[in-house]
């Protein structure tokens, strides 16, 4: 039989752990002097007591390691049970969310979406606000965990390439699991709390910029404001900009980098692409706009260069209304979320060295049909690659592709328009953020959607943040054997 008890035991540990996040928003409430403070006591008392039953009931596990079966499902139970308890606060504070909501609300926060269905942040309450920003910070800090230590040994869409103990470091090896866990953890205190400092510096007030600090670094996109970034100066914005940046690079390359070796970062080929990327997109929509108007100002070209790398971290932070640029600039933003960061970091969607596989992958193939006789080897970094890494890149892209579609008719199928269904399918399975359409509310809010495309928008979120087919596995019937 397949023994549960493993994972009960750590995922009641994380929800007990949960628990005490809850604390801060509540001293936030308690120092602001509104009642809200017992919304967390509440929230906080059932979280806790729950996790720790559940490890307790579960703790004869100790000891034992997981299986593959096991770490599977504890990477998807974690994403749903941890969102579950979040929803919490939303329910029983002030904004007075339904089931739906609040749950669409709290997993957007941990998968570091960054969709909303609340409107009026700015009248709302400190702790509440702070709590979305925590949410986020944990899921981006989880899912570089994840990314780094699970999905390798459960070898989903080519991350086994990156496993830690093969993985050479241009002349180092990686250290192991804990070791790597560790130094992450300490890479991403490190840019929070330089990000705060530098909202601090440019004249963010603490709470904004201790929020702010948290949805950026977890490239999350939830603001303390309606007008998002909108809402503050150009020195914040291009501040942004470089943190938003800054924590879509690999973080095992910024803990290398922090230890005094920098080589590794500057000759990731990952890195390098990526920032070429960025630069070409951003000359495309900046060209765009200069050959239809004859001119650009500082303003303009900072707003194009904020949304492309907003949505390209997959952030999802808003300056102004992208639908505005011309229809050129909006297909770059789509094809660019769908893109996403590096491996290994905050950022979200496909990432960027699964295009750099398939890309040689299709130069390979091309150059075989002039010359077919030939032996070639598709090589990543010096490093071979094998067809089953491959293959699972290449599968991993068609599901996604096939998952924006199905999610895109089943929303049309709610009574969304098209414009609606498609975007939020996008911004959903690509955890991005930002939706567009007449039902979505001049803050970005969406919520105005139906119930039933909330929930599948849900879904998507979940399977978008865990690459899929780490949720797709838990569906066939021969996971479960023992």
């Amino acid at each position: 039989m397949f023994d549960m008890r493993p994972v009960g035991y750590l995922v009641g540990l994380m929800v007990l752990a949960m628990s005490g996040t809850m604390l801060l928003p509540l001293l936030v409430d308690l120092a602001e002097g509104r009642e809200h403070w017992t919304v967390f006591a509440e929230s906080m008392i059932v979280t806790g007591l729950i996790g720790g039953l559940v490890a307790l009931s579960c703790r004869n596990a100790i000891g034992q390691g997981l299986s593959i079966q096991q770490a599977f499902l504890l990477t998807t139970t974690v994403w749903v049970v941890l969102p579950l308890f979040g929803a919490l606060p939303f329910m029983l504070g002030e904004t007075g969310l339904g089931l739906v909501d609040a749950l669409f609300e709290s997993m957007s926060g941990m998968t570091t979406t960054g969709s909303t269905v609340i409107a009026g942040l700015d009248g709302l309450p400190k702790g509440l606000l702070l709590w979305r920003s925590i949410l986020q910070w944990l899921g981006g800090l989880g899912i570089v965990i994840v990314a780094l230590v699970f999905l390798p040994e459960m070898r989903v869409g080519g991350m086994q390439f990156f496993r830690s103990e093969g993985f050479d470091t241009l002349g180092k090896a990686l250290p192991r699991t804990i070791d790597i866990s560790k130094g992450v953890l300490n890479v991403y205190l490190v840019v929070t709390l330089a990000c705060t400092f530098a909202y601090l510096a440019l004249g963010m007030g603490v709470f904004d910029a201790t929020a702010h600090a948290l949805t950026t670094v977890a490239t999350g996109g939830f603001s303390t404001r309606d007008a998002s970034f909108g809402a503050y100066s150009a020195g914040l914005q291009y501040a942004c900009i470089l943190f938003m940046i800054l924590s879509t690079l690999p973080f095992v390359r910024l803990m290398q980098g922090m230890q005094g070796q920098m080589r590794p970062l500057w000759q990731d080929s990952q890195v390098r692409t990526y920032l070429r990327w960025i630069g070409y997109a951003s000359i495309l929509i900046v060209g765009y706009e200069v050959a239809v108007t004859g001119y650009i100002d500082e303003e303009g070209l900072r707003a194009r260069l904020f949304n492309m790398v907003s949505i390209f971290s997959g952030t999802g932070f808003g300056d102004g209304d992208v639908t505005a640029w011309g229809s050129f600039p909006f297909v770059i933003l789509i094809a660019v979320g769908a893109i996403g960061g590096c491996t290994g970091s905050t950022g979200c969607s496909i990432k960027i060295f699964r295009y750099q596989l398939m890309l040689r992958a299709l130069g390979q193939q091309a150059r075989r049909i002039f010359h077919p006789s030939s032996v070639m080897v598709l090589r990543h970094e010096g490093r071979r690659v094998e067809d089953e890494v491959l293959q699972s890149v290449m599968l991993l892209f068609t599901v996604y592709i096939l998952s924006l579609g199905i999610f895109s008719v089943a929303l049309e199928l709610t009574g969304l328009t098209l414009i609606e269904s498609v975007s939020g399918a996008w911004t959903a399975i690509f955890n991005i953020g930002p939706a567009f359409g007449p039902s979505v509310g001049a803050t970005g809010s969406l919520q105005a959607f139906p119930d039933a495309a909330k929930g599948l928008m849900i879904l998507a979120m979940l399977m978008g943040r865990l690459e899929i087919l780490a949720v797709l596995v838990l569906l066939l019937p021969r996971f479960w054997r023992p």
